[in-house]
């Protein structure tokens, strides 16, 4: 899942592979912005096959917190 979510980054974002750490913050590591992220949501729920509530983006703070909760959701 991680991997995916790399190439997700590396593809849409044009986030530098070697940034992408499971630690990495989203916002102040890989420099995305409230529209990113935005963005980012809704290529997880196409490329994952899951739906991201709103509230819940506020917890993705790091890359691991995304990945978990793809991981969770993809079960």
């Amino acid at each position: 899942m991680f991997e995916k979510f790399k190439a997700l980054l590396v593809d849409e974002l044009q986030v530098e592979p070697e940034k992408i750490t499971p630690e990495a913050d989203l916002s102040t590591d890989l420099g995305i912005n409230s529209i990113e992220l935005a963005e980012l949501v809704m290529r997880c729920e196409e490329t994952f096959g899951v739906d991201i509530e709103d509230e819940e983006i506020h917890s993705f703070v790091t890359v691991g917190d995304v990945v978990a909760y793809l991981e969770k959701k993809a079960q």
